[in-house]
């Protein structure tokens, strides 16, 4: 049995996604003259994640062995006693993302073959979404915050260049231009955690910082009576909150549907949104010695769970109602983490990594099918023409809404059952809004799919859409491009959960990993004493309130919109205003737009003015060459180039100095 990991095979992950993206953003472009044709292009990012993810298959299988890995690769620089490097730490938690990543990649990059086959960008596409990974593997296997950093800022910066990929058409721009700017907001904060981090713990090295937690949870932030670890931990989950989109952060994720359906499935489901998620796990020595960043936390992800989960009810955009899907469980995720839960909060996020790329695929292959038609409203009856997609969007619908033996429900009541048990002052009403969050996430869930698999035909009474394609015409399954990816990722929807729930909940598979204080957070020793195998956990699961919950949003959605329709639409005419604000997603994009923005421009112009032009070019700059130009003038006057001056001034120099001595000699 090894019990290391090799570096050189190791590297070689990051490094096979990168090499298919330059080969295929240099040579598949004009920027290296489009040597490369579309097959070649794919092929060969499609052959770099192929390699990543059999290497990180192979590795979770040592790593569940017992081989471990903290090593670093490459010192970058070393400013005083702090050390910039570059490494790799791989144990249970890095293999398992690793396994995650790059197999939803993998999935991703086959499904684009189908879905942007007619796409002019297609070999720029490729290059974008094998750039992304690469960047993403970089951070899940950091093993220093510097390292960290960096994948954090670089796949947020290809998250720009993919939500704008159509950069033709204005409402991309806007969305990845907001997506870009929120996420800064977020990144402000993450970076100042950092740097509090490295200013007293004199290290970026996570085992480093880990061993001086104790130390740092004794300091207080200077001139306040605040721990110090408490301002750090929740400034870098102020850097979650931007890249998790929690609330009130989360207003970029919707937009940035903006962007081509894989990348929708990609980033924002399986992997760029899971990293602030990933970051508190793997900060957990850090976070169990502060309760107030965890009930922060709490209080963060119950709110996101339960009120984004309200706006899914009244979209009408398929691809929107799975994005307001993933910010609720998103919240869910932030919860468990908020309970000290961390192994369920990164269980929940691989299971939801499968079953929300699934879903994400098949509103895509949806969409293909139905002629680029993405409102829900002009479809019905599809599941007699696409019947592949139609089969694989009910098993990732069901896993989403936590039924029984599929993999969503082992994590999903996993998180219920933590934070009830959880002791912090906010587990309440954490409570109330992820248990009602179930029915809330089964009604909009099945919402979508009746309208769209079930009843009667619409596609005829669809409005043209001049601007791509006319939405008219009966559906077509999508090609096997497209409907593999579908078919293997619905199979770890379904088993997933059921086979991993007792080694990464309640085995050793995270032992090393994560950390949790249990006599302080005793939520996961108590879901340890209730649980009894996964098979009877789901057969507890048929008689406990948030099944039953669950079918009552699914039986209330086939009532509302199979049934009698005229109920939904008269109880939406009853509340009118909130149906409003819902629409108007509580006027949180006005506020930014129309309050905050305009207050930040105004901070910005003032400092501009003010600081930039008054204070430093004025004052500094231009005060300054004045100044020197002014005393110039008047020494200039001094030299004049007459002798008998020079011979006055020397006069009246020794008549100073005479005066002077015999006024310091009386």
């Amino acid at each position: 049995m090894s019990q290391t990991l090799s570096a050189s095979t190791l590297l070689a992950v990051p490094l096979a996604p990168l090499a298919g993206s330059l080969l295929a953003g240099i040579f598949g472009t004009a920027l290296g003259g489009n040597r490369l044709g579309r097959v070649a292009s794919h092929s060969l990012t499609i052959l770099g994640v192929l390699v990543a993810f059999l290497i990180s298959l192979h590795t979770l299988d040592q790593v569940i062995d017992g081989a471990r890995f903290n090593e670093t690769l490459y010192t970058w620089m070393v400013v005083g006693g702090l050390k910039m490097e570059i490494g790799f730490l791989v144990d249970g938690l890095t293999a398992m993302m690793m396994v995650v990543v790059t197999f939803v990649s993998l999935m991703v990059h086959v499904y684009t073959v189908g879905y942007m086959h007619d796409d002019e960008g297609y070999n720029r596409f490729f290059a974008y979404i094998s750039l992304f990974t690469f960047s993403m593997l970089m951070l899940v296997m950091s093993n220093n915050m510097l390292q960290l950093f960096f994948g954090w800022e670089a796949v947020g910066v290809v998250s720009y260049l993919l939500i704008g990929f159509w950069f033709k058409k204005p409402t991309a721009v806007f969305a990845n231009l907001k997506a870009f700017l929120v996420n800064r907001v977020g990144d402000f904060g993450f970076i100042l955690g950092i740097g509090l981090i490295a200013a007293y713990a004199g290290s970026l090295n996570y085992s480093e910082v880990f061993a001086k937690g104790n130390e740092l949870a004794a300091l207080k932030f200077p001139g306040t009576e605040w721990m110090l670890i408490t301002v750090a931990c929740i400034c870098l989950f102020v850097g979650a909150m931007g890249k998790s989109a929690q609330f009130p952060l989360h207003v970029w994720l919707p937009d940035s549907m903006e962007g081509p359906t894989p990348i929708s499935a990609l980033i924002h489901a399986a992997t760029m949104v899971t990293a602030g998620i990933f970051m508190v796990a793997r900060m957990s020595p850090l976070y169990e010695l502060s309760s107030t960043a965890l009930n922060l936390i709490l209080v963060i992800g119950a709110i996101t769970a339960l009120f984004m989960g309200f706006l899914g009810i009244i979209q009408n955009d398929i691809k929107r109602v799975v994005a307001y899907s993933t910010l609720s469980q998103l919240g869910y995720m932030t919860v468990a983490l908020g309970a000290s839960a961390y192994s369920v909060a990164v269980f929940h996020l691989m299971t939801h990594a499968f079953f929300k790329a699934l879903l994400f695929l098949a509103a895509g292959s949806v969409i293909m099918g139905l002629h680029h038609n993405q409102d829900i409203r002009w479809m019905g009856g599809v599941r007699k023409y696409m019947p592949i997609t139609w089969f694989t969007c009910l098993l990732g619908s069901l896993a989403l809404i936590g039924t029984p033996l599929l993999s969503g429900f082992y994590s999903k009541d996993s998180i219920i059952l933590a934070v009830q048990a959880s002791n912090l002052p906010a587990s309440g009403f954490a409570t109330f809004a992820v248990v009602a969050g179930v029915f809330v996430t089964a009604f909009y869930s099945f919402r979508m799919y009746f309208l769209v698999f079930h009843g009667k035909e619409r596609y005829e009474q669809a409005p043209h859409d001049d601007d791509h394609h006319d939405m008219h015409g009966k559906p077509h399954e999508s090609p096997w491009v497209v409907t593999v990816p579908l078919v293997l990722l619905a199979v770890p929807s379904v088993f997933i959960g059921y086979h991993t729930v007792a080694p990464m909940l309640f085995g050793d598979f995270f032992r090393d990993a994560l950390l949790v204080n249990t006599q302080l957070h005793p939520a996961m020793a108590e879901l340890a004493k209730s649980f009894h195998g996964p098979l009877a956990m789901a057969s507890h699961g048929l008689v406990t309130a948030p099944f039953w919950m669950a079918v009552a949003g699914v039986v209330l959605a086939w009532y509302f919109y199979l049934i009698n329709p005229a109920v939904p639409a008269a109880i939406g005419r009853f509340l009118a205003p909130v149906v409003l604000a819902l629409e108007n997603k509580y006027y949180m994009d006005w506020f930014n737009e129309k309050v905050l923005a305009p207050a930040a421009r105004g901070l910005g112009l003032g400092l501009w003015r003010g600081a930039d032009q008054g204070l430093i070019d004025g004052a500094l700059v231009n005060g300054s060459w004045r100044l020197v130009a002014w005393v110039s003038a008047v020494v200039r006057q001094l030299q004049s180039g007459f002798i008998f001056h020079y011979a006055l001034a020397m006069i009246i120099g020794i008549f100073v100095l005479m005066t002077w001595f015999v006024w310091l000699n009386k």
